[in-house]
């Protein structure tokens, strides 16, 4: 397997008001995705927002390891990384579907900490500006008439979150013959949207942040949110509600860290990434990047994660993605 890493510095090291006086905190920030989707938003904009309100004085390099759905960079933490105090990692509810599907090889989810999730990335389904699906309904119509029709791609593996959102869809829609969809897992939304955009695929699943930069150039067009509301900011895109399509799917966006370091360590991060839950310039980055509010920081968090890996697993099976 071929890695490319690529590395850009942003921002890093915890001031003393948060930990130790003075500290010179030098970190990193794992994007486990190629640069454009919604793990490597994670890192870049939460990284920035930290420098930039004091809540870290030093840059934190960020760096793309993209590969297996995020498998490899879970992998590099666990057995090369498990102690190292200075390593936080972009996570999301794809990274949670993961473990519960035991697509990390047998990874688990208890051989890293879970810091936080500052922000819920509402679900979405995208288009090609120039396709003839006009709608939610009309795109799901075409799968239930002929699943050989229309292929899906996503930033997730197969039996992932994104393709979880496409079944969930469907079922609703009355459709239960899950193994005929066709979908196609790619490193990141930002993949996703291109194979959509060069007509490889008819439509792509993924999540709001993950598509505004298209949005605003026009490339596609988002045929439904998976909210109760419209997202602020992007209000004309309807929800799958009101095309009468009853799911609400949002992606968490979050951090975890390895699961040996210190508990200093962990407390520092913790408030770093809650002060930028706090923060107006958080605030503006979810407005402009379609974000919903969601903050669940410290250890508490853990918990959560626990739960919704059960939902997801117990979920997983009665669709039979997983046995």
């Amino acid at each position: 397997m071929e890695i490319r890493v690529r590395k850009t510095v942003f921002a890093g090291a915890l001031l003393g008001g948060i930990g130790i006086a003075g500290s010179a905190f030098a970190a990193e920030c794992i994007a486990p995705a190629n640069p454009g989707g919604g793990w490597d938003f994670t890192c870049r904009t939460i990284g920035k927002i930290m420098h930039d309100i004091g809540a870290v004085d030093k840059p934190i390099q960020v760096t793309n390891m993209a590969g297996g759905g995020g498998g490899l960079a879970f992998s590099h933490v666990v057995n090369e990384r498990n102690d190292d105090g200075e390593l936080i990692v972009a996570a999301s509810s794809a990274t949670a579907t993961r473990l519960a599907q035991n697509a990390y090889g047998g990874l688990m989810a208890d051989q890293v900490q879970f810091l936080g999730a500052i922000g819920a990335d509402p679900g979405i389904i995208a288009v090609a500006k120039d396709s003839p699906y006009m709608s939610l309904t009309d795109l799901l119509d075409a799968v239930i008439a002929d699943p050989t029709s229309v292929t899906f791609a996503g930033g997730s593996a197969a039996g992932g979150f994104d393709h979880l959102k496409v079944l969930m869809a469907l079922g609703r829609a009355g459709f239960t013959d899950v193994t005929s969809v066709k979908y196609i897992g790619v490193d990141g939304g930002a993949d996703a949207i291109t194979q959509t955009i060069g007509g490889h695929t008819q439509a792509m699943t993924g999540d709001m942040s993950e598509v505004v930069g298209f949005l605003a150039a026009d490339e596609i067009r988002v045929i439904a949110v998976f909210t109760d509301e419209r997202v602020p900011g992007f209000e004309q895109i309807p929800t799958a509600k009101e095309q009468g399509i009853d799911i609400v799917s949002v992606n968490w966006r979050g951090l975890y860290v390895p699961l040996g370091i210190d508990e200093a360590d962990y407390d520092r991060w913790s408030d770093a990434l809650a002060q930028v839950a706090a923060s107006q310039e958080w605030q503006d980055a979810m407005v402009a990047n379609g974000l919903a509010p969601f903050t669940k920081v410290g250890r508490d968090f853990q918990d959560y994660v626990n739960g919704v890996i059960g939902e997801i697993e117990t979920l997983s099976r009665e669709i039979g993605v997983i046995q």
